[in-house]
């Protein structure tokens, strides 16, 4: 007898079990399930649940279908012995409903304990043994422990199996595929495959459905501004279309921008979102309620975060400031509500983050401050909120970036730590939510760049490292996951970049390559996306100085080649990005000194140039900032390497007086090494000499480093007592 012949034939595909607070998220998932058409290369597959049926119906939802019960337990129980699968709905009302659990229980006991399947819409898994924070518990008893032979809840613990839909996880439409994939007894990955190639072959039809979307939605704005206009009689049709129409926006800027993205029409989606944009700044604010000028803001927000995404600052600042202005009188007006707090916070925060890629440090620090200030006005209220306690963990890493940027490393490390100690505090609590616990490692990486500058190059070793960890760990979890991948392949080519400064070139060009190539998938996946383009392109800079320095020139100019496409079209896009820019400067500057490495002088020269014009007014804008700084060294010395030495002396000298003058991080191994190439090039050898000390005991050996010295004849041997130190700071893991 087959697995499928064997299974018993059942009345319901599934039980819905649920708390009746959580009644919109039952009906939502009633809807969703049984709507949804099983891809027919799946249909009539046999599996241990039985065959593949076309659909998934029907789902047995228990307060609807026995709305004219009077038997609750008897109707009850048969609904469960004939339903497949049980799936709870899963929350701290859930966890505490006497009905839910009961229903779980009576589902295992009837031997059905592997089809249990769980939606976390609130609380948080395991909640339920930390002291304190038992009452955001999201599992009912049963759900958490094994049956026991008695028909009694056993004390051994169990891990349901759960989708989540609360910010930053699964999101509606993973979390529904997950539940389906349980449900047949198929694999995930698959049924997402082909949920997204039967997306793609819709895709036109979409594209249509957006665009009437965005016509009913003019129509009803406009009727409903004409019926606002007309008779008091008429008022009650005018609410009503208004609310038709900001439910189609909704709608729009929802699940259709989400399906939209899935098949990459970037293109409808801006249409889409124009659309929008248009729509609210047409609607009046004053006679409306706070429930929808909430909602107006959150759709706002939406729509500055795909500008921000497409790398288009200024229509991104536009509707975060349209957002603003709507959320934050709802933040003054109710001073105890927290998620209108957070909610003018997190605006707040967007916009600084807006203007930190325009370049405007000074507004960026404003912003930052103005929604660190809106979260400790909440938290005087609610102090123990998690959540309110990890935006502030975020503004404090935004505020520490402008710091950074500004040469004030001592006061960015204090912010630094701040987020870490929160961070710390909330993950081990929230080891399930994918966002906090990236954003501990991100934590870890900006301390090990900090250590990096102060010369302590294990320690940011081993501070990258742990980042490394967190974040593949999270990728594995979720490979389908572009911006947790994303982060990944950041880390990976920072702990790379940091390797080979440290003499371990194999494993820096490794770990460089292995970001670019995740870095070209998700450029595949979402050709729209400009941190991906980004992140291709910088990575491949940095290899490509890498190969350079090892002698592989042939694999150098292709990567150069394809960088410098990338950012002239990314400049050209937004051209008040200005760290993009700066990016581009490097690329011109690492196309120069391969040029200079095959004697072709006169391209070194014109295109060292060019990286230094562009270099300068950043430098002069934001003379704090390290990696600014670096280029800008970087390119006039390799422009005094191409010039006549009356020419090439004064670059020098300037050079070494702008790194010698740094006020904060001056023993930063890097600004170091480009001191002694100064200063060997201008003769001055006693005065380097004590520098070249420095860097061997701080353990730097980058193949530039190293070329200078050995032309200079100077020995610089291996530091063992680094090579210790860098092994214990890595937790005895040596490096490739």
């Amino acid at each position: 007898m087959t697995p499928a012949s064997a299974t018993p034939v059942f009345r319901y595909r599934a039980f819905i079990s649920y708390s009746h607070r959580d009644k919109s998220w039952a009906g939502w998932l009633h809807k969703a399930l049984e709507a949804y058409v099983i891809p027919k290369r799946l249909v009539g597959q046999s599996t241990a649940f039985g065959t593949v049926p076309r659909r998934l119906v029907p789902v047995f939802r228990d307060r609807e279908e026995l709305a004219s019960a009077t038997d609750l337990g008897r109707k009850v129980n048969e609904a469960l012995a004939q339903s497949a699968c049980l799936v709870v709905i899963c929350s701290p009302q859930s966890a505490n409903s006497r009905w839910v659990n009961e229903e779980v229980l009576a589902f295992k006991r009837l031997g059905h304990s592997d089809r249990i399947f769980c939606l976390i819409v609130a609380g948080e898994p395991g909640a339920g043994d930390l002291p304190g924070r038992e009452a955001q518990e999201c599992f009912a008893p049963a759900l958490r422990h094994r049956l026991g032979p008695d028909g009694r809840l056993s004390r051994e613990r169990t891990e349901p199996i759960a989708a989540d839909v609360r910010p930053g996880k699964d999101g509606k439409t993973n979390a529904k595929l997950k539940l389906i994939a349980g449900m047949l007894d198929v694999g995930f990955d698959a049924l997402k495959r082909r949920e997204l190639q039967r997306r793609t072959r819709r895709m036109a039809a979409l594209a249509i459905v957006a665009l009437s979307v965005m016509t009913v939605t003019t129509v009803l704005a406009i009727a409903a501004v004409m019926a606002r206009n007309a008779a008091v009689a008429a008022s009650h049709a005018a609410e009503r279309r208004q609310k038709q129409a900001e439910d189609l926006v909704d709608f729009m800027l929802g699940d259709l921008n989400d399906k939209l993205a899935q098949v990459s029409r970037l293109d409808i989606m801006e249409a889409v979102d124009d659309r929008a944009m248009n729509y609210f700044q047409s609607m009046p604010t004053g006679d409306v309620t706070q429930e929808t000028l909430a909602q107006r803001a959150r759709a706002l927000e939406r729509i500055g975060s795909v500008r921000l995404d497409q790398g288009q600052l200024a229509a991104a600042m536009a509707s975060y400031r349209a957002a603003l202005k709507l959320a934050l009188p709802l933040a003054a007006a109710a001073p105890a509500n927290t998620s209108r707090q957070l909610a003018g916070a997190e605006i707040w925060a967007f916009i600084g983050m807006t203007q930190w890629r325009q370049g405007d440090l000074d507004a960026a620090q404003q912003s930052f401050v103005a929604a660190q200030t809106l979260l400790h006005r909440a938290r005087r209220l609610t102090p123990d909120d998690p959540q309110l306690r990890f935006q502030l963990a975020t503004i404090d890493n935004n505020i520490g970036h402008v710091l950074e940027a500004r040469g004030q490393l001592d006061e960015a490390l204090v912010q630094y730590r701040s987020m870490l100690q929160l961070m710390q505090q909330l993950v081990p609590a929230q080891s399930t939510d994918a966002e906090w616990t990236s954003s501990l490692g991100s934590a870890y990486n900006n301390i090990g760049r900090l250590a990096l500058m102060r010369g302590e190059l294990a320690i940011a070793v081993a501070h990258y490292a742990t980042d490394d960890a967190i974040e593949s760990a999270l990728t594995a979890r979720d490979p389908n996951d572009a911006s947790q991948r994303d982060s990944t392949l950041t880390v990976r080519a920072i702990l790379g970049r940091t390797q080979a400064l440290a003499g371990d070139l194999e494993s820096g060009m490794e770990r460089l390559q292995q970001a670019i190539d995740i870095a070209t998938q998700l450029k595949a996946i979402d050709p729209g996306n400009t941190d991906f383009k980004e992140h291709a392109a910088l990575y491949a800079t940095q290899l490509a100085r890498l190969r350079r320095l090892s002698g592989d020139l042939r694999t150098a100019n292709a990567l150069t080649a394809q960088s410098l496409a990338t950012f002239a079209a990314l400049t050209a896009q937004a051209p008040a990005n200005t760290g993009w820019q700066r990016e581009f400067a490097e690329a011109r500057l690492e196309q120069a000194a391969q040029s200079l490495a095959v004697g072709r002088v006169d391209a070194s020269r014109t295109q060292a140039s060019a990286a230094l014009h562009a270099l300068d007014p950043l430098l002069a804008r934001q003379p704090g900032d390290r990696a600014t700084l670096l280029a800008t060294a970087g390119a006039r010395l390799l422009l005094a390497g191409v010039e006549d030495t009356q020419a090439a002396r004064p670059l020098r000298e300037a050079t070494l007086h702008t790194l010698q003058t740094v006020k904060s991080g001056r023993d930063d191994p890097r600004l170091l090494a480009l001191q002694v190439e100064a200063l060997l090039a201008l003769d001055r050898r006693t005065e380097a000499t004590p520098l070249v000390r420095q860097l061997w005991r701080s353990g730097y050996r980058d193949a530039a480093l190293m070329q200078v010295l050995q032309r200079e004849r100077i020995d610089y041997p291996v530091n063992p007592a680094f090579r210790q130190e860098l092994l214990a700071a890595s937790g005895g893991k040596p490096g490739k």
